[in-house]
């Protein structure tokens, strides 16, 4: 069967594996699209303020 170190080296594997999976679904879930929204937001208030900046000239 598995010896001490062997055990400890997949109990590593599966935990860094378990922790790559959550972070990954935490970013694709809350983080990016956190990103898109705020950046689109930021695009759209842009625009309206260019545009206000050209009416006044």
């Amino acid at each position: 069967m598995f010896e001490f170190d062997q055990y400890l080296g997949f109990l590593a594997f599966l935990s860094i594996l378990t922790i790559g999976f959550w972070l990954m679904i935490f970013l694709l879930t809350f983080v990016i699209p956190y990103w898109l929204v705020g950046a689109i937001i930021e695009h759209l208030k842009y625009g309206k303020n260019k545009q206000k900046i050209e009416k006044r000239k």
